[in-house]
């Protein structure tokens, strides 16, 4: 069977590692403060995902934003603290693609990516990794893509990419890339073929 694709470009959080949201949620409701949205706020995110400020940097910005007191800066460093995992499914999944095409995981990260990358045993695990923090870019910005298709040697048509964030998928499909919306283990086992 040939597939429709010559690389795998997987978003790494909500699809292959997972953070616990309920965690998040009891953190919020037991603080009584907007921690998600906060957090998660444009004006936060998007300078610690394009590199411009550290993980640091932003769980500090999160904590001004919520008042800047001891009680802010414990509930910003709790909710940064989160634990996260692997998805075994997922891993098994892109595993098997990586046996006959590059997978790269392509990300909206911080500067504490590799680190994590490193506690969860992913270090080797992607062909590469293109971390918006590193390049400067994020999705749904389409040079971000364009550059995982670059580094996968492989044109954007011939890539499948893979991201729990419809926005994401859609300006990956609009470069004529094949998207999957994830929302589960089975998405990407359909995707894939398998």
């Amino acid at each position: 069977m040939t597939s429709s694709y010559d690389a795998v470009l997987s978003d790494l959080d909500g699809v292959l590692r997972q953070f616990d949201h309920a965690a998040q949620a009891d953190i919020e409701a037991r603080y009584g403060l907007p921690l998600i949205k906060t957090a998660f706020a444009p004006e936060r995110i998007l300078p610690a995902t394009l590199g411009q400020i550290t993980e640091a940097q932003w769980v500090e910005s999160i904590a001004e934003a919520l008042g800047g007191d001891e009680r802010a800066r414990a509930a910003s460093a709790e909710f940064a603290q989160v634990p996260f995992w692997v998805d075994e499914e997922v891993r098994a999944l892109l595993a098997k693609a990586q046996e006959r095409v590059p997978v790269i995981l392509l990300t909206n990260a911080m500067d504490t990516l590799e680190s994590h990358l490193d506690l969860l045993g992913l270090t080797h695990f992607a062909d590469a990794v293109v971390s918006s923090a590193r390049v400067g870019l994020a999705k749904p910005d389409p040079r971000i893509y364009e550059l995982a298709a670059e580094v996968a040697g492989v044109a954007p048509e011939r890539c499948l990419f893979v991201d729990d964030r419809l926005e994401n998928v859609e300006a990956a499909r609009a470069l004529g890339m094949a998207g999957v919306h994830f929302t589960a283990a089975a998405d990407l086992a359909e995707a894939l073929g398998r």
